[in-house]
């Protein structure tokens, strides 16, 4: 591996590092309140009392951003948790019994599932419950299960083919006892990497849902309602949008790159993820 490319993964590991800090402070602590509209100060620009300026209805854009990272990124996590919780041991399952019930049916599941894109199923959800973030969480977490489920049955098939998986079999152990003790150990470190991917998929989708107002609620703040909220003002007020935009890129960048250390930390560089 390159120095370049030795430098450019610790900077993005640094990066996911201050991205979690920056979320875990903003939840005890902002410089001002993020709700609290002075409308004397509306899209001012950024200064040494508001470093990234104000929106159009006089709040602190630094404490939006902080307190968004928080809604962000924990509706993203509860998503890709859904997905792990749920989807993991449906691959298992299916891996356990290839060809035969249950894995036809978690196959056909995944299929279904897969047919109604995390946007449509938001949209689903909202029109029956409707918009705000555990129902985005829930819509975002229901896309993930199959994806969890397809990777954990890939990675485990070939698995119960070998040798130890036969002595655990003559051991007397059953197929529950020997996906849990011996097949999950061994594709931990896939499953991480493809956490690691969700969970930026998750921030996106998260953002995007909340762009469109099915996601996070005003006036509970989220990166994606402030990209909407300053999108009809971003030609007089640039620096409205300029701060959720970077924060959404930048969070992305440094979780595909954390994923890219994992898999060669791991040897999965030519695996999937």
């Amino acid at each position: 591996m390159s120095s370049f490319n030795t430098r450019l993964q610790r900077g993005g590991m640094v990066l996911a590092g201050c991205l979690a800090l920056f979320a875990l402070i903003g939840f005890f602590w902002t410089p001002y309140d993020p709700a609290a509209m002075a409308i004397n100060e509306r899209l001012n620009a950024p200064t040494a009392l508001h470093p990234f300026g104000t929106d159009h209805f006089g709040r602190d854009i630094l404490s939006m951003l902080m307190a968004g990272a928080y809604t962000t990124l924990a509706v993203a996590a509860l998503a890709v948790l859904i997905g792990v919780v749920i989807g993991v041991p449906l691959g298992l399952a299916g891996s356990a019994r290839k060809g035969r019930m249950p894995d036809e049916a978690i196959l056909r599941f995944n299929d279904l599932v897969f047919a109604f894109p995390a946007l449509l199923t938001a949209i689903l959800i909202t029109a029956r419950f409707g918009p705000g973030a555990v129902n985005a969480m829930i819509a975002i977490g229901i896309f993930n299960i199959p994806v969890f489920a397809r990777i954990s049955r890939a990675a485990a098939l070939p698995l119960w083919q070998q040798d130890f998986i036969l002595s655990a079999r003559l051991a007397g152990k059953g197929d529950a006892r020997i996906a849990l003790e011996h097949i999950l150990p061994n594709i931990v470190p896939l499953l991480l990497v493809q956490i690691a991917i969700q969970f930026s998929i998750a921030i996106l989708a998260e953002a995007g849902l909340a762009y469109i107002g099915l996601g996070v609620q005003p006036p509970q703040p989220s990166w994606g309602r402030m990209l909407a909220d300053g999108q009809t003002i971003v030609a007089i007020a640039p620096h409205v949008v300029y701060a959720p935009g970077l924060a959404i890129v930048l969070s992305v960048l440094s979780l595909n790159t954390l994923a890219e250390v994992m898999k060669q930390r791991f040897g999965l560089m030519g695996g999937r993820g």
